[in-house]
């Protein structure tokens, strides 16, 4: 069985090596991402820009598409790796996208592309007040007692 420091440290590699492989010819800035799920994988993603700008898919989106293609259904740790001496955390879209497999106490990590860690957040932080799969699911009445 591996320590939490191990699994951050995995996470973190697989991160920094998603990274590197991220596709960002306009605005040069290259983003890794990696999550781990309830069955002990990781799922890498990394930023993947287009001319049209706005087609572009971040490396979180890319991360969540690879552990559903896997059979992942649920997030339990994340680390984002980005250039420079701030903390990068995702998006306002991927902090939606990981509140569908996560929830308010999933942390989320952030390092550099050296692998130093800059900074570390629950989701709850970084998305407070969330909307969620459970306020879709059974009457209305349960969904509004868990805003």
């Amino acid at each position: 069985m591996t320590t939490t420091q191990e699994r951050w440290s995995a996470l973190l590699d697989a991160a920094r090596q998603a990274r590197d492989q991220a596709y960002a010819p306009y605005s040069r800035y290259r983003v890794g991402a990696a999550l781990l799920d309830d069955q002990g994988r990781i799922h890498p993603g990394c930023n993947v820009e287009n001319a049209a700008y706005p087609e572009g898919v971040c490396a979180e989106a890319g991360a969540v598409s690879h552990m559903v293609l896997n059979g992942g259904r649920r997030i339990v740790a994340a680390v984002v790796v980005g250039e420079g001496a701030q903390a990068i955390t995702p998006c306002g879209g991927c902090r939606q996208k990981l509140r569908e497999f996560g929830d308010d106490a999933l942390v989320i990590r952030s390092a550099d592309a050296q692998g130093r860690w800059l900074g570390e957040h629950t989701l709850g932080q970084l998305l407070p007040s969330s909307f969620g799969p459970a306020h879709l699911a059974g009457k209305k009445e349960d969904a509004d007692d868990e805003a």
